[in-house]
């Protein structure tokens, strides 16, 4: 099977200006995504897709396969799915290019989730800190028995009524696979009532009824949104050599 990673990088983030090229720890964010995609074995294909001639530019330099996609994408998928017009795979792969944790082990785990027969939309959770627990920048996840996600929520969910003590909570890591039909069918519809009120885009699939399967993984990732969150990655990433 085919396997194609794609990075969409957009360069006019509003919190954190020129994101994909700020440097950490020595590389530029796109570069350090790039490395963790490319060292995943069943990864066929890595390419980056951006809305800026600079980014493109600055791939090339390092050897990173990039290509301009439209700047008038609303989200990553949507990058996704003009790359998927163009290269055929059997499953693509959308791994958010302000994530400069990610690694090999999360892609291991989610092309290991795409091989079961069925699955169409697979994305990764992973315990949550307790302190995230009532973040509503973390995104939470509930799945039933056998590993679908019943829902996805900025708030704690399930909610225990009894502080009975006993409950997990898992962190939602946004990296995600889809077949094309999947991917197709995403961009085919409107945004969902639950996606715009949690402003949680794979809502969408569950309110049109396309079940998402969910892998564990026990490799946190932190999205780089703010000046904060890159010198918090920094020194995570320092402490690691």
């Amino acid at each position: 099977m085919k396997y194609v990673a794609v990075i969409p990088a957009r360069l006019a983030s509003t919190r954190l200006p020129r994101k994909p090229l700020r440097e950490i720890a020595g590389k530029s964010m796109i570069a350090r995504v790039y490395e963790a995609v490319s060292a995943a074995k069943l990864v066929s294909e890595t390419i980056v897709a951006t809305d800026a001639r600079e980014v493109v530019e600055h791939c090339e330099k390092l050897g990173i396969p990039a290509r301009m996609t439209s700047p008038e994408h609303h989200s990553g998928t949507d990058r996704v799915y003009e790359i998927a017009g163009s290269m055929d795979a059997d499953v693509y792969i959308n791994v958010q290019g302000d994530e400069p944790l990610t690694r090999a082990e999360h892609l291991d785990s989610l092309i290991r989730l795409m091989q079961k027969p069925g699955v169409e939309v697979g994305t990764l959770k992973i315990a949550c800190a307790a302190s995230d627990v009532a973040n509503p920048n973390v995104v939470k996840v509930v799945c039933d028995a056998g590993g679908r996600s019943l829902y996805f929520s900025r708030s704690p969910i399930p909610f225990d009524r009894d502080h009975g003590g006993d409950i997990r909570y898992f962190k939602h890591l946004g990296l995600y696979a889809y077949r094309k039909r999947a991917l197709e069918s995403f961009c085919s519809w409107p945004e969902s009532s639950l996606e715009r009120a949690e402003r949680l885009e794979q809502l969408r699939f569950l309110e049109n009824g396309v079940a998402i399967h969910v892998a564990e993984t026990f490799f946190d990732t932190v999205g780089v949104d703010t000046e904060e969150d890159l010198r918090r990655v920094e020194a995570l990433l320092l402490a690691r050599r």
